[in-house]
C-alpha cells in the first residue's frame, strides 16, 4: 500500500468519497494543502460557493438553457423554427459538439448536484473542471481578440454579460478540487472529450467545415457551410488547444499534490 493510500485510510475526512459523504450530511469537505496556483480562491469563497451549491446548480441550469438558446435552440414561440442561428447551418450529427459553453455549465451543474446528493462522479467532475476552465477563458479571449466584430453585432450589455459570466465559470472550476481527486482515468475522459472537440472544431471536421463557435468575420458559403478565414480560425484554435492542455496539466497536478499530502481517497 502506498503512503498516500495509507494516509487516506487513516483519515476519514480525505478524498472524494469522504467529500461526498460529508456533503450528504450537510458538511463541507476539507481543504487540502494545495499551492495557490492550484487552489487560487480564498477559503471563504470556496466555502461560500459550496454552501450555496444548490443555488449555483440552479444558476448554471438557467445558463445552460440560455446557452442553447444563444446557439439557436428556440422552442418558443411555436410560430418560429425550433432550430435557428448557428445550429441551423451545422449538420445535425454535429449538434452535440457545437454548444460548448452550455455543455460546460451543464457539466458543472451535474458535478455539484451529484456531490450534494452524495453520489459524486469523477468523470463528470473532470469534465466540469475542463469545461469551466476552457470555455470560461476561451470566450473572454475571443471577445477581446475580436472585440470590434462582436460589438458591431452584439449590444454592449450582452457583450459584457458574456464576458463576465464566462469568467465566473473559471471561479467555479476551482471549487471542484474540494470534492474531487481527479483520477487519471477521469482526466482521460475529459481529455478525450475536449481534445475531440478541438479536433473537429478546428482541424478535422467530420462533416462539412469546422464546427467551432461562430466568430466575427465568418460567412455562409454556397454549399451552406460557414467559411473559416485563417486570421480568425487560427486565433480561436490556438486559444482552445492551449486551454485544453493547461486544463490537463492543472487536473493532473492537483492529483499529484493531493498524493504528496496524503489526501487521496485510495479508491481512484
Amino acid at each position: 500500500m502506498s503512503q498516500s493510500d495509507a494516509a487516506s485510510e487513516s483519515d476519514p475526512g480525505s478524498g472524494s468519497d469522504s467529500a461526498a459523504r460529508q456533503a450528504s450530511r450537510g458538511r463541507l469537505p476539507d481543504r487540502d494543502a494545495l499551492p495557490k496556483w492550484l487552489a487560487p480562491l480564498p477559503r471563504w469563497l470556496e466555502d461560500f460557493g459550496l454552501r450555496i451549491a444548490w443555488l449555483v446548480v440552479a444558476i448554471n441550469a438557467v445558463g445552460t438553457l440560455f446557452g442553447f438558446w444563444y446557439y439557436g435552440v428556440t422552442p418558443i414561440p411555436l410560430s418560429t423554427p425550433v432550430i435557428t442561428g448557428q445550429l441551423a447551418f451545422e449538420p445535425p450529427v454535429m449538434w452535440p459538439l457545437v454548444p460548448d459553453s452550455p455543455t460546460a455549465t451543464l457539466f458543472i451543474a451535474l458535478s455539484l448536484a451529484l456531490w450534494k446528493l452524495g453520489r459524486s462522479n469523477e468523470a463528470v467532475n473532470a469534465l466540469a473542471f475542463f469545461g469551466c476552465w476552457k470555455l470560461g477563458l476561451w470566450t473572454p479571449f475571443v471577445l477581446l481578440a475580436f472585440a470590434d466584430g462582436f460589438l458591431a453585432s452584439t449590444i454592449l450589455p450582452m457583450y459584457l454579460f458574456l464576458f463576465f459570466s464566462h469568467l465566473a465559470m473559471v471561479v467555479q472550476a476551482f471549487l471542484i478540487h474540494r470534492y474531487s481527486d481527479f483520477p487519471v482515468w477521469a482526466v482521460g475522459v475529459a481529455v478525450f472529450w475536449y481534445g475531440f472537440n478541438d479536433l473537429v472544431d478546428y482541424f478535422v471536421p467530420i462533416v462539412g467545415t469546422p464546427h467551432h463557435t461562430l466568430l466575427p468575420g465568418q460567412t455562409v458559403n454556397a454549399a451552406g457551410y460557414f467559411t473559416h478565414p485563417a486570421a480568425i480560425h487560427y486565433v480561436g484554435a490556438a486559444g482552445a488547444v492551449v486551454l485544453t492542455l493547461t486544463a490537463t496539466f492543472l487536473a493532473l497536478s492537483t492529483r499529484a499534490k493531493k498524493a504528496e499530502v496524503g489526501a487521496l481517497s485510495g479508491r481512484n
